[in-house]
């Protein structure tokens, strides 16, 4: 009876999961279908503070799991060991997101971290800032942009069309979830810290949004 029991909890509990009840007021107008995209989620003036708002405006978005650490913490029971997840959400069509999750489970981590990071989801701008190319298409990005996290600091260029992404492996994988293909990538500090570089990296994309161009 109790192996029933707890698997009725479960269901039950996955059951309100996918009942999604809104606790804020931008959910409370994506549910009504006042706001029908993301686009208006996010430039209207309430912050984004649940991840079932990006489920039901971008339900086709991709994650991956950039990176899983194993961290430590003595207390006075003992140690607690937990894992760190690092994940990346987007649509490759120029929505980006990235979140951190700890959990003693590899599992749930991953959870949280999907979670957090869609609601950090963004619009990158993208467009052909090279002199080399200088085309209309969404290739790239449309001028050059710092981002900085921790001790990381990135440079990221327009590049040509054909050039592919000149960077290392996680400023490639960011890039490619936001749907750049072509572009340069300097980075400094202590590069080898995976989370600090993709959010170096994803803070570097953000700021195409900050300043406007010309279509």
């Amino acid at each position: 009876m109790g192996r029933e029991s707890k698997r009725e909890s479960r269901k039950e509990s996955w059951k309100t999961e996918e009942k999604w009840t809104p606790v804020t007021r931008l959910g409370v107008l994506v549910q009504k279908g006042e706001i029908r995209t993301i686009e208006e989620a996010l430039k209207s003036r309430y912050p984004l503070k649940e991840y079932q708002i990006v489920d039901a405006l971008l339900p086709d978005l991709s994650e991956e799991v950039l990176d899983i650490n194993l961290v430590q913490r003595m207390t006075d029971s003992g140690r607690r060991v937990k894992f760190r997840v690092c994940v990346i959400v987007g649509d490759r069509e120029g929505y980006l997101g990235i979140g951190l999750g700890k959990d003693a489970l590899v599992r749930s981590g991953i959870e949280k971290a999907v979670r957090v990071a869609k609601t950090n989801i963004t619009y990158i701008e993208r467009g052909c800032g090279s002199w080399e190319c200088n085309c209309k298409d969404k290739h790239s990005i449309p001028f050059k942009v710092i981002g900085k996290s921790g001790s990381v600091e990135i440079t990221l260029k327009p590049a040509p069309k054909g050039i592919g992404l000149a960077a290392g492996d996680v400023p490639k994988r960011v890039s490619e979830f936001a749907g750049v293909n072509d572009i340069w990538a300097k980075t400094k500090g202590k590069t080898r810290t995976t989370f600090n570089l993709a959010m170096a990296t994803y803070n570097a994309l953000r700021s195409t949004t900050l300043v406007k161009t010309m279509n």
